[in-house]
């Protein structure tokens, strides 16, 4: 199969609510009829509608469901290792059934080791045109977020492992990073306070703005207990290439830090 037939570069028109199902073995179409039920999974028809992982002992024979009810198609996971969808969410076989939104969706199988097995799935809506060649068409630039010099400086080293794409990083600490940035500008007067109230100044700023992942937490449920709103912001900042790895040379003056 080509990389070509991807969903994820549309579908043919076709009637609002059918569902197109694609993996490296095999694809299908299904009309949006109430109570129809499609399987995928490691097994073989008629268990199963379409095989995914069929190579992979650690995919259940089968794995999902998508039924067709209530004007929508619903995925639930009914195979012992879990399901991975968009933006890190994940469904075990407890999980109850989701809705798919009209569109493109791939979701991923875990399998053995480190293999997960794509899921193409898409769902017609009433404005598909079908597969459209956009070559020529001027390149639509990514969302950034103004910041200013001393705010780059601070993200910048707070957020360096992220920008060295590290395997799952973190951000520094306060601590170490008042360190690192009295190191890199003497007379910055920089010290854990300061940074605590420069980033909580970014994260109130940016949080008015549809920024990506949440960024402010809930008062009444006290200070937060973890530096997770700080991980949104440096890793909302990098995804939308607000920060870049180049702006590593502002450190470049750190080269005897240890």
């Amino acid at each position: 199969m080509s990389l070509s037939a991807s969903l994820a570069r549309g579908v043919a028109p076709a009637t609002p609510g059918t569902l197109h199902a694609r993996t490296v073995t095999g694809e299908l179409s299904a009309p949006p009829r109430p109570g129809l039920t499609l399987c995928f999974g490691r097994g073989d028809e008629p268990e199963v509608d379409l095989g995914v992982g069929v190579d992979d002992l650690r995919v259940s024979r089968r794995h999902g469901e998508l039924t067709y009810r209530q004007g929508l198609w619903w995925l639930r996971n009914t195979g012992q290792q879990l399901v991975r969808l968009p933006r890190g969410r994940m469904m075990h076989l407890t999980t109850e059934p989701i809705p798919l939104d009209t569109g493109y969706t791939p979701l991923f199988v875990k399998g053995s080791g480190y293999r997960e097995h794509l899921v193409e799935l898409y769902v017609s809506g009433h404005d598909d045109q079908g597969p459209v060649s956009r070559r020529r068409a001027e390149t639509v630039r990514p969302e950034t977020w103004a910041l200013d010099d001393d705010e780059r400086l601070l993200l910048v080293v707070l957020g360096q492992r992220y920008l060295l794409y590290e395997e799952d990083p973190r951000p520094l600490t306060y601590a170490t990073a008042a360190k690192q940035l009295a190191y890199l500008r003497p007379d910055g007067h920089w010290n854990e306070r300061r940074i605590e109230y420069r980033v909580e100044a970014v994260r109130r700023r940016l949080d008015r703005t549809g920024f990506r992942y949440p960024l402010m937490h809930d008062k009444s449920q006290g200070r937060p207990g973890d530096n997770g709103l700080l991980h949104n912001l440096i890793k909302g900042l990098v995804e939308s290439t607000t920060l870049v790895p180049p702006d590593l040379e502002l450190m470049e003056d750190d080269s005897d830090w240890p």
